[in-house]
């Protein structure tokens, strides 16, 4: 039957080395680094990508337009092959802007639309077509990613630096014991060294 000795690291024992405590002492860092810390730097830097999030978004909002677009161009026959993304082809469009007349652009459009559907279309201030600004679930979507990456980078060099740290401790517990044995050998096998 074994016996567990628990907390043996802490407590004084003429078998205890330094780099046990060490270990000890590591593991409760580890400890405090990865319920604490990893998740620290996760919602800093979350908060931190929450606020950059929202002032692209607002950006882009106050840059960009959307309108109620015509299609004109001649639109493709046969629609993309590959299945499980929405696909979009370039076509021309027009629109009507209140105070400067009709209008013309190409413009993505999605798959499928045929020529004088009405769709909405997205430009910027100088006319380009650009995509939609993110709304609020794209910023909360970019926050809690950006979150979740410094939070598991943050453990993982913490995990990291542990088995560092548990390598070297071995290390110098297995040359402490060479050397210990080097000193103890001769009298167990009554060698000479």
């Amino acid at each position: 039957m074994r016996t567990r000795a628990r907390g043996w690291r802490w407590r004084r024992n003429p078998l205890r080395r330094r780099s046990d405590m060490v270990e000890a002492w590591t593991v409760l860092a580890v400890a405090v680094l990865l319920f604490l810390g990893a998740p620290l730097a996760g919602a800093v830097a979350g908060w931190w990508a929450h606020d950059a999030a929202r002032a692209v978004a607002v950006a882009q909002r106050a840059e960009r337009h959307q309108v109620s677009a015509k299609v004109i161009g001649k639109t493709p026959d046969a629609l993309p092959s590959v299945s499980g993304r929405e696909h979009t082809y370039r076509v021309s469009v027009r629109w009507t802007e209140p105070g400067s007349g009709p209008r013309t652009a190409t413009a993505s459009v999605p798959a499928g639309t045929h020529r004088g559907e009405t769709v909405k279309v997205w430009f910027d201030s100088r006319g380009r077509n650009v995509p939609p600004p993110p709304d609020e679930t794209t910023v909360w979507q970019h926050t809690l990613a950006i979150g979740g990456c410094a939070a598991g980078g943050a453990a993982a060099v913490v995990l990291l630096g542990h088995s560092a740290v548990r390598g070297a401790a071995a290390r110098r517990r297995m040359a402490e014991w060479e050397r210990d044995w080097a000193l103890t050998e001769p009298q167990w096998t009554h060698r000479k060294a």
